[in-house]
């Protein structure tokens, strides 16, 4: 079931009222979208995101990984959205607005303040003629979302929280996404959020907030962030770990057939076990 609408910012809404997150989950191909999926429908009592957007594109082309996910999503008995995750180009985020996509992240982290407040609030008024949310990012986080590894915070690329506030207003945007020590990626010592920063951007701050950058996180960091007014944690690496230790595992077997449906199906699995360990986390765990 596709969390159009309403729907599917209410999903976002009651996740940040009762101090839980929802998934965002990215997504690449059939195999990890049929993952998700299968996660989703094991807990059908959560809402989960797939996250279809600008770079797995870049693998698997706009138009059928974006039909991929929406037709998978619509299917399901499961509530689901679908996301656009990380894009920078109003194009892009009106092509997927009027293929049905649910929620858009617009990323105008890279910019000045007063030009990401301009991109923030225009793709603000075009997710609004189609019914969807917005989400935006304020602060910048090191690494990169498909690749990284070992990326490093630093304090001067984090949010302010004055700015935040600032930002909100401006530009009506339904969730922030915010740079507190998280980096995208996994990381040989683990990461340390500011907590501090971010309870006090939650305090100026009247909309969910957003944690990119999730994977491999302690959980009493996690939870901290649950308290602090986060709603929605974006997991990527965790996932692309899971697909590829298990086709790595299976590749033995596989190889003397040529059985590359068992590495897919062992990939897709990997999945499915991975997202729906992190969703049993993000909504049944107690806050401290």
């Amino acid at each position: 079931m596709l969390l159009t609408g309403p729907e599917g910012l209410k999903a976002l809404t009651t996740a940040y009222e009762n101090g839980r997150a929802l998934p965002g989950f990215v997504a690449y191909n059939l195999e990890t979208v049929q993952g998700i999926v299968a996660a989703a429908e094991a807990n059908p009592d959560h809402p989960v995101l797939i996250q279809a957007g600008a770079g797995p594109f870049k693998h698997a082309g706009r138009e059928p990984l974006m039909r991929l996910a929406l037709d998978a999503a619509t299917a399901s008995s499961a509530a689901l959205g679908v996301h656009l995750d990380h894009s920078r180009d109003l194009d892009e985020i009106t092509a997927c607005l009027r293929a049905g996509y649910t929620s858009v992240m617009v990323d105008g982290s890279h910019l000045p303040f007063a030009e990401n407040i301009a991109l923030t609030r225009e793709a603000v008024r075009r997710a609004r003629d189609h019914g969807a949310w917005v989400e935006a990012e304020l602060g910048a986080l090191a690494g990169d979302e498909d690749v990284s590894t070992n990326a490093t915070a630093t304090a001067t690329a984090m949010t302010d929280p004055a700015q935040a506030a600032e930002f909100v207003a401006e530009t009506a945007v339904d969730a922030l996404a915010v740079a507190v020590g998280n980096v995208h990626g996994f990381t040989a010592t683990p990461v340390r959020l500011d907590l501090d920063r971010l309870s006090a951007i939650h305090t100026t701050v009247p909309v969910p907030l957003v944690l990119h950058g999730a994977s491999g996180l302690p959980e009493d960091q996690l939870l901290g962030s649950l308290a602090r007014g986060v709603a929605k944690i974006n997991v990527n690496a965790e996932l692309r770990r899971a697909y590829l230790q298990a086709v790595s595992a299976q590749l033995p077997t596989a190889l003397p057939g040529s059985d590359v449906v068992s590495l897919w199906s062992a990939g897709r699995d990997a999945v499915t076990k991975a997202a729906s360990r992190i969703i049993t986390q993000l909504t049944q765990t107690k806050l401290p």
